[in-house]
């Protein structure tokens, strides 16, 4: 089997695609998925270099989502819904690879009207946004919000949430281009470079000088960001992709009676995992009406592109959700051309 095996912590741009990792064996109430599609994250570069809070014991199989089919000779753990042949995604350790074992709680059926790349990048991404933007900030429709890193996989997903909920959104990022995309395929109603001098004076323009409600960032722009977050606003730290983690400004919290929270959806299946399915039941429904969608970067990467496609996204030079495909409709492997 086809897998990128880390017997060390290595950047992954030492990693090499191996084809003879032993296929994956399922544990109690897990399910083998033939992944046809994977989804390339920012935690997966720190995760291979051990910087990451999981750290499985070696040897692991590098990657966490996944999108494919129920392995015909798969177990169905008691109260698995699922048969082999069925479509679903997921997330488990070893996503970058032909085979995958997946706790069955961890994977849901794959809407009919999206494809296996769509469906690689939904499990990380869109419920931490909706849980962030609903759960936690309680957004209201009418509010404003101001996106960090807007075209990012979890920024552009923010974006088109938070329209979707009838928010106003004001969509951040550092190049006219990523803000570009952020109109095209996620619908922000205004841009802002968060590169130029003063850029919180358009922001404050733009809400006729009360600031934003809600603040979402997942790159570490929060304290410059309070310079245009509205009185009682509400600042969601979503994560630190700049690298560094911030220390922010507490009299100016105090001073404009803000609310910053965290978000780690992660600790959900641990801590509150009756709200797991009522999010997940609230996604797919506007999956279903055609309301949201997955946006996808235009390239396209291969399993032995992988290091070439966290390389793209290290460097920020993709937007969207990075997808790599393992094998088309057709179960055909798919190779570099």
């Amino acid at each position: 089997m086809r897998a990128y095996v880390v017997n060390k912590w290595v950047h992954p741009s030492q990693l090499k695609l191996v084809d003879d990792a032993p296929e994956p064996e399922a544990t109690e109430g897990e399910i083998i998925v033939d992944v046809y599609s994977s989804a390339l994250n920012f935690f997966d570069i720190l995760q291979a270099q051990g910087k990451y809070q999981i750290k499985p014991p070696f040897p692991f199989n590098l990657g966490a989502e996944f999108a494919g089919k129920v392995a015909k000779d798969s177990p169905i753990p008691k109260g698995c819904p699922y048969k082999p042949g069925d479509r679903v995604f997921g997330n488990a350790q070893g996503s970058f690879a032909d085979k995958v074992a997946a706790k069955w709680q961890a994977v849901n059926r794959l809407p009919d009207n999206l494809t296996f790349d769509q469906g690689a990048g939904l499990y990380i991404t869109w419920p931490t946004s909706y849980e962030a933007l609903v759960g936690r900030a309680e957004l209201k429709p009418g509010e404003s919000v101001l996106v960090n890193a807007a075209a990012g996989g979890v920024g552009i997903v923010a974006v088109q949430l938070a329209k979707a909920l009838g928010a106003t959104v004001i969509a951040a990022a550092g190049s006219q281009s990523k803000l570009d995309i952020c109109k095209t395929y996620g619908g922000a109603d205004y841009t802002v470079n968060y590169t130029t001098k003063d850029w919180q004076q358009e922001v404050l323009r733009i809400t006729n000088g009360k600031g934003v409600d809600v603040v979402y960032d997942p790159v570490g722009r929060i304290a410059e960001s309070l310079k245009c977050i509205a009185f009682k606003g509400r600042a969601l730290v979503i994560g630190f992709a700049a690298g560094q983690i911030e220390k922010l400004p507490l009299n100016i919290v105090l001073l404009k009676n803000i609310t910053v929270m965290g978000l780690h959806w992660g600790l959900y299946t641990y801590k509150e995992p009756s709200r797991i399915p009522i999010v997940w039941e609230e996604l797919l429904g506007l999956f279903a009406s055609g309301r949201i969608k997955p946006i996808l970067y235009d390239k396209i990467f291969s399993l032995d592109e992988v290091a070439v496609g966290l390389d793209a996204l290290e460097k920020r030079r993709t937007w969207g959700k990075v997808i790599v495909r393992i094998k088309d409709e057709k179960q055909r492997i798919v190779a570099k051309l």
